[in-house]
């Protein structure tokens, strides 16, 4: 596919000698949702804000659809739109006043025939009239993401777009989100909820300390990384596996009633017939078996080694 966005060895170094990125090089493909996953203090706010001009990297380079964000700002600006992880907006203004005058900003000429698309779009539109300090915070974030979309950008950021909204406020945004790549915008998300990347990403990207980790697409990445459990139900327990079968390594579980076989995602030969007959050979019959793939949180962690703060979303909203 054709790269939209290309990050060169960039790094940024603060006066104090923080070193928040080092030798970053990423390139986003056109119409693509990327997930870009990390802690607290990962560098996924500062890698975003160096994209978007808000701050400036200590070496490196950043073009956006060939255009440099330094030597061709204007233009590389005007293909970009943030929608920031703070609720920052004009809380005096209405919702249509201040999307209107997010597009002036970037010298587009008055559409509103699309204003009121967009703003359709994101059920926006009965509170166009509204001023923002009577909407609720997940309204406000709408409004972020329209302001955002108000130019017409060809990439648009996601910094933790559902924070501290509730649950179905954030499926909603799910569907905003593929509406929106379905219409050929590009998203790098960025986020702590590990399931939301999940569910939406095309690919997925792991920054810790400063450094990116890996770059996979999603797919690749379960089964590359991740791993299957097989799990029999015993009808008598087990007060210890038998030597003859110390090659599988299995390990016993709820007081010897389950026996479980761990094995590569990847690796689509794995002898579970095998393993099934010299179970048998073994006098050791099963009433049941499941299967189960570890997720994409157990290999942020395996990566990482914690879990973000945030994993798990709160509720701490109602819907409006």
């Amino acid at each position: 596919m054709q790269t939209i966005l290309s990050v060169e060895n960039l790094s940024k170094v603060y006066a104090s000698g923080f070193h928040a990125l080092t030798s970053i090089n990423l390139d986003i493909e056109r119409g693509e949702i990327f997930a870009l996953l990390g802690p607290n203090g990962a560098g996924k706010t500062t890698l975003i804000s160096i994209i978007c001009g808000i701050v400036n990297a200590s070496e490196g380079h950043v073009r956006v659809a060939g255009h440099d964000i330094l030597t061709d700002y204007r233009a590389a600006r005007s293909l970009i739109g943030l929608v920031p992880q703070e609720l920052t907006t004009d809380a005096f203004e209405t919702v249509w006043a201040t999307v209107t005058f997010s597009r002036g900003l970037f010298g587009k000429p008055p559409n509103p025939a699309y204003v009121e698309r967009v703003l359709r779009d994101l059920s926006l539109w009965e509170k166009r009239n509204n001023k923002i300090l009577t909407l609720s915070g997940g309204m406000k974030r709408r409004v972020l993401i329209a302001k955002a979309l108000a130019h017409e950008p060809q990439i648009l950021f996601l910094d933790e777009p559902t924070a501290g909204v509730d649950v179905e406020l954030r499926r909603d945004m799910w569907e905003l989100v593929r509406g929106l790549k379905a219409n050929g915008v590009t998203i790098i998300l960025t986020t702590h909820y590990i399931d939301e990347a999940e569910e939406m990403a095309d690919r997925i990207g792991v920054i810790n300390a400063g450094k990116i980790m890996l770059v996979e697409r999603k797919d690749a990445l379960m089964r590359k990384l991740g791993r299957k459990q097989l799990t029999l139900q015993l009808p008598t327990p087990l007060s210890a596996i038998p030597p003859e079968l110390a090659a599988w390594r299995l390990e016993l579980a709820d007081s010897g009633t389950e026996l479980t076989y761990t094995y590569d995602a990847e690796n689509e030969r794995n002898d579970i017939i095998t393993l099934l007959k010299d179970l048998s050979d073994a006098g050791i019959g099963f009433t049941d078996l499941k299967t189960s793939q570890s997720s994409l949180e157990d290999i942020f962690v395996s990566l990482v080694g914690k879990v973000p703060q945030s994993a798990t979303p709160p509720v701490v909203e109602n819907r409006s």
